[in-house]
């Protein structure tokens, strides 16, 4: 099967709709990655089919969990969830953030290939990134413990903004972890089509 009919599958499974133009940015996005990661080494997924699922569903499942319109990626790697998530909502904007050089030329060229207008790839330590206006949602996926996110990341969200933190099991001891000033504003299960994993979304304010 090919990867557009393999993607249109899982959107059906996922009840999820997208534009044909979306559909096959995500697809042309697969295949980047497939090309650079021989040499940049960006992801352990090496399968393009896998990369629908691990990478490509698994981020844009979170969409409609998201509110606003001004987003940073923390930690993207090769744009994940960020690139996704800015091909399926294309009127908001995403900052994404890596502190690897490789990682965020890599990003240079998918926005480019993919003519994406709504993403700013940038190198930078989060902890040093200048958060002038805040962000509506600072969202990380297998960044570090929800401990050290918010550590790094508490100057991002503007006022009303939040945290999301894309996680596989949530572990009890991590929430019991938080640092002062935040609160769990809720934990959903996510479902991935052909994924038999657990993949949850944490929410998270300030208090």
């Amino acid at each position: 099967m090919d990867l557009l009919s393999k993607l249109t599958k899982l959107l059906a499974k996922a009840d999820i709709q997208l534009t044909d133009k979306q559909k096959q940015q995500l697809v042309d996005y697969v295949g980047l990655l497939h090309k650079w990661n021989k040499a940049y080494n960006l992801t352990s997924v090496r399968e393009p089919e896998q990369m629908l699922v691990r990478h490509i569903m698994d981020s844009i499942v979170v969409n409609g969990h998201l509110k606003g319109n001004k987003f940073i990626d923390v930690g993207t790697g090769p744009g994940l969830p960020g690139v996704p998530l800015a091909i399926v909502r294309p009127d908001a904007h995403f900052v994404l953030l890596d502190s690897l050089g490789k990682r965020v030329r890599f990003l240079k060229q998918v926005q480019h290939e993919l003519g994406l207008t709504n993403i700013e790839p940038v190198q930078f330590r989060v902890e040093e990134y200048p958060a002038n206006e805040g962000f509506d949602g600072v969202i990380s996926r297998a960044f570090a413990s929800l401990n050290d996110m918010l550590s790094w990341c508490h100057h991002l969200p503007a006022k009303e903004g939040r945290f999301y933190a894309l996680k596989g099991v949530v572990r009890d001891e991590e929430l019991a972890q938080l640092p002062e000033g935040f609160e769990i504003e809720s934990i959903t299960e996510l479902k991935i089509p052909e994924l038999d994993e657990q993949r949850h979304l944490v929410k998270l304010l300030k208090k």
